[in-house]
């Protein structure tokens, strides 16, 4: 049976059963594929969220739990929520402790105002109905809560955006050869990062789903942006 790769209809089982294959060595070939550069950028995400013991955070996509494992050494209760089973069996495997949870993004199994923050990284742009999880990430959050997704993006320097065009994404699936357990979801990926929208049409969309205070920051030179927001109701906001 040939690698499981997802389509730009991004079908939730072939989305799931693409990233099953992938779990394995998923963390190591993301490192590979950006010079090291996802680290720098999760860690920035994780200072942007500004969590605090006694908050809750939801991690949705959290895949293996990279993402996650920076709250929980921190003391701040978080739940990595994942559709990938894949994916939850390695993290549990690496972090027994953490409450690695099957979750679909756009019909969430907590209760309204669960959680203090949503975070997402790398994952929205797998999702088959954008504007539903962006809604239910809203569902799930308290009033005054926040939202921080990081997604690839369109950078904004002319001759960054040529290199990473014509270069980096045509690569991508060749390196990916070297260290992934499933090499042809990669070109997949590069298809969903040129398919997703840029900086100011996300931010619209968040702001449509009924976030507020929407706004974004650039990372190296845009190939990255992070999207903050915050839910109706009482002050709150990300640094």
């Amino acid at each position: 049976m040939s690698p499981t790769r997802a389509h730009l209809d991004k079908q939730p089982s072939e989305v799931a059963e693409m990233f099953d294959g992938v779990a394995r060595r998923y963390d190591l070939t993301n490192t590979v594929l950006t010079g090291g550069l996802d680290g720098l950028w999760r860690r920035t995400a994780t200072r942007a969220v500004d969590a605090r013991p006694g908050e809750r955070v939801l991690d949705i996509a959290a895949g293996t739990g990279v993402s996650s494992v920076p709250y929980a050494d921190r003391g701040i209760q978080v739940v990595p929520a994942d559709f990938s089973v894949g994916m939850l069996r390695e993290g549990h495997r690496r972090r027994p402790d953490l409450p690695f949870t099957a979750a679909d993004a756009m019909a969430l199994p907590f209760a309204d105002g669960s959680f203090d923050a949503v975070t997402m990284s790398f994952g929205l742009r797998n999702v088959a109905d954008v504007d539903r999880a962006l809604r239910e990430f809203l569902r799930v959050t308290r009033p005054g809560g926040r939202l921080l997704v990081m997604e690839f993006s369109t950078p904004t320097v002319p001759v960054l955006s040529t290199a990473y065009d014509k270069v980096a994404l045509r690569v991508l699936p060749a390196v990916a050869r070297a260290t992934s357990s499933n090499p042809e979801s990669y070109e997949y990926l590069t298809e969903s990062i040129r398919a997703w929208p840029d900086q100011r049409a996300l931010a619209g969309q968040i702001r449509a789903a009924g976030w507020e205070q929407v706004r974004w920051r650039n990372l190296t030179g845009g190939i990255v942006a992070l999207h903050h927001a915050v839910a109706p109701g009482r002050a709150g906001g990300l640094t």
